[in-house]
């Protein structure tokens, strides 16, 4: 069985130095994170199977990064904080956290939490099908392991280069990317001002998605600077 990874996100290296001691010792392998943004990127590139998340932390704190994790990923999520407030524990587990402990703790107290967690997620997970590789926008969801999209549980049929647009606008929900950036993105080309492939292609999609193509509710129209999911 492989080792369990656990991804320690906090800006103070002495509280992560102290952590990965106990965790060594019971077999887990470590990745660490300085910040929310750290995070983000090193989920796009490790499985993770536990998030340890500092709440106060520069750039981007463990609030914002907990609910950006939560839009494609489950695993669980213990959030660390010194603040002690009721208050502050239900903000932290309202944003998706599935458990909180305060600063300072016992390292032996975070260790029997992350065991516990994993436990649950196993035992929940054990004969449901992964969801990590899912992006789910609403009623649509897209699974960029199989290449399949399906809107209230129908299938939808799309090209790859149509699946591959989807998957890039939902990945990023609420950021707007332009004609050129999509195309070079997608096609790995250099745009020329003059193709109008992407448009061809987000029509297409609208077709297929899109209750009323005109009024779409998936994919955005930002005039004169490009498309988004929401």
């Amino acid at each position: 069985m492989a080792q369990p990874t656990i991804l320690i996100v906090d800006d103070e290296k002495d509280i992560i130095d102290l952590i990965e001691i106990y965790l060594r010792n019971e077999g887990y392998r470590l990745l660490r994170a300085a910040n929310g943004l750290e995070a983000l990127s090193v989920l796009e590139k490790e499985d993770v199977d536990l998030i340890v998340l500092d709440i106060m932390m520069p750039k981007m704190d463990g609030i914002e990064a907990c609910l950006k994790i939560r839009e494609s990923r489950n695993m669980p999520i213990i959030m660390l904080s010194a603040k002690s407030q009721d208050m502050d524990k239900i903000l932290g587990l309202g944003t998706g956290a599935d458990d909180y402990m305060t600063k300072p703790f016992n390292p032996l107290e975070l260790i029997a939490r992350i065991k516990s967690q994993l436990r649950r997620y196993t035992r929940l997970n054990v004969a449901a099908p992964s969801r990590e590789h899912e992006i789910e926008v609403d009623d649509l969801t897209i699974n960029t392991a199989t290449h399949e999209v399906k809107l209230d549980g129908r299938e939808i049929k799309l090209t790859p280069r149509e699946f591959a647009i989807l998957e890039l606008l939902a990945r990023n929900r609420g950021t707007v990317w332009s004609i050129e950036r999509i195309y070079e993105t997608v096609w790995k080309e250099t745009y020329l001002d003059s193709d109008n492939t992407v448009m061809v292609h987000i029509r297409k999609i609208r077709e297929k998605i899109e209750d009323n193509p005109r009024k779409p509710r998936f994919i955005k129209t930002v005039w004169g600077v490009g498309y988004k999911v929401e």
